[in-house]
């Protein structure tokens, strides 16, 4: 599978639905398989909160590699022997596209709190810029899952005709105030966390102790993205071996398994980031800008496929299946799939074989 990653530099002003404007901007974005000469070929995977542009493949000297590589290669679900996948990193992340902790042009000195709020509607109008200047005026697929799946349904609503089809995994058709109150767990422990200091910290502040109210925040993050049935098959109630019961803070394995993954989360993802993406989703509503939910529905042309996940406690089954039903009065093409799964919300992510022949019978 060809890879390559790259950074697209505009100069051009892109506008917020905020009303602020960010100029100049960059986007990251990797690109998986040839593009054929009709430029009919192209997939558009978005991704969700803790992700990036890299989504397949490894870098060289890397083990781990993209978010979806299972999904996404040669004889893959998306299979790059045939399409050409690009997938973007969004505005306002930490993994090369501009984010807060950017120079503010002229300065050479970092956004910080200055940097405008971003939504998932900004971070597909930077995609379609990033499109348009490769020359890629239509797609044959969006895909996403989560926050990548509030994407990809954004697309299909404010740019009707711009792909074939769109595939949405455990997303909504807005955020509800279950999910915004775990973020708001980590909203508040980075903001109240000393080091911190208020969004002026310097860079790479983090890189090598992490900051703590990030890794606090990040484990209800993890609370929801499982689910009771995982956590009981994963860890049961087993001990840390050399920590003793009776000791204040010796701990069950599944604090042990909080503590690691949350504390080396700290390390590479910035804190200003998350606040400002958390924000992103907290504020998605498909039906902003339009009269009403059915409103917005009703603008969509594509054919819409959506996969819930029975485990899902972020965003419930409930919530895809209600535009599922809204289609379905419509008219409108489209199908919903709800997986049986004890996973939960991160199903998406990990039980791949639940649902990759689904989205090849799609790509068909």
């Amino acid at each position: 599978m060809k890879i390559e990653t790259k950074t697209a530099h505009f100069s051009s002003p892109l506008y917020l639905e905020s009303g602020r404007i960010l100029e100049p901007y960059e986007i990251a974005y990797e690109t998986y398989g040839e593009l054929n000469e009709e430029k009919s070929n192209v997939v558009l995977v978005c991704h969700a909160l803790s992700g990036s542009h890299h989504a397949a493949g490894t870098y060289e000297g890397d083990r781990k590699a993209g978010w979806w590589d299972g999904l996404i290669g040669d004889d893959k679900a998306i299979d790059t022997t045939k399409y050409f996948v690009i997938c973007t990193n969004v505005m306002g992340s930490c993994f090369g596209s501009t984010g807060p902790m950017s120079d503010n042009y002229p300065s050479e000195e970092p956004y910080r709190l200055r940097f405008p709020v971003v939504t998932v509607k900004d971070m597909i109008r930077a995609q379609m810029q990033l499109l348009s200047s490769l020359s890629i005026y239509h797609v044959r697929a969006i895909v996403g899952g989560s926050m990548g799946g509030m994407q990809a349904l954004q697309f299909a609503v404010d740019y009707p005709n711009f792909a074939d089809a769109i595939i949405s995994l455990a997303a909504t058709y807005a955020t509800r105030p279950w999910t915004m109150s775990f973020n708001k767990v980590a909203v508040e422990a980075i903001r109240r966390d000393p080091r911190f200091k208020h969004g002026n910290y310097a860079r790479d502040a983090f890189k090598e102790e992490g900051l703590d109210g990030l890794a606090i925040g990040r484990i209800a993050g993890h609370i929801s993205y499982l689910s009771p049935h995982s956590m009981d098959d994963k860890f049961g109630r087993n001990y840390v071996s050399n920590d003793g019961l009776f000791e204040l803070f010796g701990r069950y394995e599944v604090e042990r398994y909080m503590e690691y993954n949350t504390n080396n989360f700290s390390r590479i993802f910035d804190p200003l980031s998350y606040l400002y993406i958390v924000k992103a989703i907290n504020t998605f509503n498909l039906s902003r800008g339009y009269d009403s939910l059915h409103d917005a529905i009703s603008r969509i042309k594509a054919n819409v496929h959506m996969i819930s996940f029975s485990s899902d406690y972020l965003f419930f089954p409930s919530e895809m299946e209600h535009i599922a039903k809204m289609m379905k009065r419509n008219g409108q093409s489209h199908s919903y799939l709800e997986v049986e799964s004890d996973y939960g919300h991160d199903a998406f992510l990990v039980e791949l074989e639940k649902f990759e022949e689904n989205i090849k019978d799609v790509l068909k």
